[in-house]
């Protein structure tokens, strides 16, 4: 993400699913605005997300899981873990399977351009974003 170009600081919530314009330097940039640290974007719109880079995949189950808790219609959520993939423990991808969402994990890149694809189609896409520097 550039900082030379100003952008207005998110509040923590935006009512609209937002194309990810810009990511890097630790955070994201859509809806003309710039956040710094992780982002969930969920049907509602996008939310702000209190979510560190994580190393391992145990340090992915109490956030995935509590973001589960968020999610009310059968679908998938793409997980964007930083600058490497970081698989969850299985028993996250079974929770999210028994609730009838998918997860898709790949590195924040991949996540972001994935996610603007589909959000570009119409589809009823999900995403967790950790920021990356």
């Amino acid at each position: 993400m550039d900082d030379q170009h100003a952008s207005p600081r998110f509040d923590g919530f935006v009512p609209e699913r937002a194309r990810i314009e810009a990511y890097g330097n630790g955070g994201f940039r859509f809806a003309g605005m710039s956040h710094r640290g992780a982002v969930l974007a969920l049907g509602d719109g996008m939310h702000a997300w209190t979510m560190p880079t994580p190393a391992t995949a145990a340090d992915l189950t109490a956030p995935l899981l509590a973001v589960l808790e968020r999610l009310e219609v059968p679908q998938f959520l793409l997980v964007g873990t930083g600058r490497r993939q970081i698989f969850p423990e299985p028993m996250v991808t079974a929770a999210f399977g028994a609730r009838g969402i998918g997860l898709e994990v790949m590195d924040t890149g991949a996540a972001c351009r994935t996610y603007n694809v589909l959000l570009a189609e119409q589809r009823p896409v999900m995403a967790a974003l950790v920021a990356v520097d």
